[in-house]
């Protein structure tokens, strides 16, 4: 139990000192050079083969590739950015209400059989009878009511880049955005496989179309650092039976 609560008490040190460094400062932002856009967008693209060896293709003013007038430029390879358009204006609303309740009787006389009443009358305690030798009741009532309301909106544009193609032709993608303002960091993060049929002709795709979608807004600072109850606080919140 004291090596238990040692290693506790390391971990919140550890924490802790890891939060002293950003006093003072703000946030440090996430390095882009290693991120997984930046590896999608290093990668070599695949070369049009077929119209570096047809010359009348690659001579022609009536281009189909996405450098051209009427050129697709949806996204649809790897490194490709596309815009993701988040417009979450949602409302729940739940109410249960049950009702429940029993009642039962049960009564049970033999005033006479066979004169054995009569005859064990005179055994008895007195003021005892068997002319009612059993009676029951028993009654049970229940009542539950239950409400759930819950409204969520969310409005916000995030560029992603495609990360990989999956076999069947399915892109994943995945954006991410920080703005600091001060010492407030905000964080925007989205993630999900998306058909590139669904992409619009303004390479834009709706989350709703996002399948296996991961939304995330959130932030870091010192604003988010006030509002957190503090790491022992929660410890205790955990292990405190009461």
């Amino acid at each position: 139990m004291r090596f238990t609560a040692f290693l506790a008490f390391l971990a919140l040190s550890a924490t802790g000192c890891s939060r002293l460094a950003d006093v003072g400062q703000a946030p440090e932002l996430t390095p882009v050079a290693q991120s997984a856009e930046h590896l999608a967008m290093a990668t070599p693209q695949p070369v049009d083969i077929l119209a570096q060896r047809d010359p009348l293709r690659a001579a022609s003013l009536w281009a189909g590739d996405r450098q051209s007038l009427l050129g697709d430029r949806r996204a649809e390879r790897r490194g490709d950015i596309l815009t993701v358009v988040v417009e979450i204006d949602e409302r729940a609303e739940i109410d249960n209400a049950t009702n429940r309740s029993r009642s039962g009787s049960e009564s049970l006389q033999i005033p006479e059989l066979f004169g054995l009443p009569q005859t064990l009358e005179d055994d008895l305690p007195e003021g005892s009878s068997l002319a009612n030798a059993v009676s029951t009741s028993s009654s049970s009532a229940s009542n539950g009511s239950g409400g759930v309301r819950r409204k969520e909106r969310l409005t916000l544009r995030v560029a992603a880049t495609v990360i990989e193609v999956q076999p069947n032709g399915v892109l994943r993608i995945e954006g991410r955005q920080e703005v600091r303002v001060n010492f407030e960091l905000r964080e925007m993060l989205v993630t999900g496989y998306v058909r590139p049929e669904d992409i619009s002709r303004q390479n834009e795709i709706t989350y709703d179309k996002i399948a296996a979608a991961r939304i995330s807004y959130g932030g870091r600072g010192q604003i988010t650092d006030v509002q957190q109850p503090r790491y022992g606080q929660q410890v205790a919140d955990i292990l405190l039976p009461f």
